[in-house]
């Protein structure tokens, strides 16, 4: 259901509280906290606003201007979720990312698969698990979220699939405390990114004997584009082997920053394929003070692109991702 008096409502505390109206995406501060306009409650037991969360998502209007929170109860949502892009200032938390979990498992195409696809901008995602549950024999394309809206931020949150896993196809995002666990590019997309304090589980072992894995395959395009990916301080980990990336595009940009990896690294740390060698100085990956006994080896690729101090500073910090201010509210959104 839809409130319709939210917007009355707003207003006055709008005015009250001294926030622009030109920029009318908070109603009130409260310390560092800003909260939400209103709040929908998803509870499959009836105890709620809705029992579904794409009914509650379905009840924000189009060209929302005010934050919205959508409080979703624990328990396992048999659904696939949609965040149409005239849908902006949606904040939507669970209550832990093992507690509240969204599973389906379409695994047809990439486009067609995803349990979760947000294409908004001004998104907030917490404490919640999205999960393609489709089984991987034989491995075909499975998404469990895709993130196409700009200015999106993800707090402990868990993606769970075993292909393609996390679509990050475009904009500029945060991940915070998340988990993301696959074995096949399962962090792959265009999309400008921090990955921070991240569980990158690895579950390549699954493949079969002597097949590994790739945890990216980052899709720039050219040298004029400033996508690329970003883990730092991350903890990368599972069973089986893996390299650390593969190029989607011929300009891929990932990079590793003060991580902890375990010994499930191939050794040569990155592959060129698909792409023939003539590609392989487009390609920018790099290691950049990680530890654990898979961060380094002698065999390492030596074909890739290094990155220079600075770059590598820039993209391990906030403002890669945000040269706007959006990152400021989406920190505080909530209660």
């Amino acid at each position: 259901m839809y409130f319709p008096w939210c917007h009355f409502t707003c207003f006055f505390l709008l005015l009250g509280f001294g926030v622009d109206l030109a920029n009318s995406q908070t109603c009130r501060r409260v310390g560092g906290k800003i909260l939400p306009c209103w709040t929908i409650v998803v509870d499959p037991s009836g105890h709620g606003n809705f029992t579904t969360i794409q009914s509650a998502i379905g009840s924000v209007p189009s060209n929302n201007r005010h934050w919205v929170s959508i409080n979703v109860k624990a328990g396992i949502y048999r659904e696939k979720l949609v965040i149409r892009d005239d849908q902006p200032y949606i904040l939507l938390q669970g209550e832990g990312k093992t507690k509240t979990l969204v599973e389906w498992g379409d695994h047809d195409t990439t486009s067609q698969s995803p349990t979760f696809s947000t294409m908004a901008e001004y998104i907030v995602v917490k404490y919640i698990s999205f999960i393609n549950s489709y089984n991987n024999n034989p491995p075909q394309p499975a998404v469990a979220a895709l993130v196409s809206g700009d200015k999106s931020y993800f707090l402990s949150v868990g993606f769970f699939g075993f292909q393609d896993t996390l679509w990050d196809n475009y904009g500029h995002h945060y991940y915070k405390s998340c988990t993301i666990q696959g074995a096949v590019d399962f962090i792959f997309g265009a999309g400008q990114s921090l990955y921070e304090d991240c569980d990158i589980r690895v579950i390549a072992g699954r493949l079969g004997p002597g097949i590994s894995g790739y945890i990216t395959a980052q899709g720039r395009t050219s040298l004029r584009e400033t996508n690329g990916f970003t883990f730092k301080s991350c903890f990368i980990n599972g069973t089986g082997t893996t390299y650390l990336g593969r190029p989607w595009k011929e300009y891929a940009r990932v990079i590793f920053h003060n991580c902890k990896i375990l010994n499930i690294i191939q050794p040569q740390g990155w592959d060129n394929r698909p792409y023939p060698n003539f590609y392989r100085n487009q390609l920018s990956f790099g290691e950049y003070n990680n530890y654990g006994p898979g961060s380094h080896s002698p065999q390492r690729v030596k074909w890739i692109n290094k990155l220079s101090l600075s770059t590598v500073q820039w993209m391990s910090s906030f403002a890669f991702i945000d040269t706007v201010g959006w990152l400021n509210i989406s920190l505080r959104i909530g209660y």
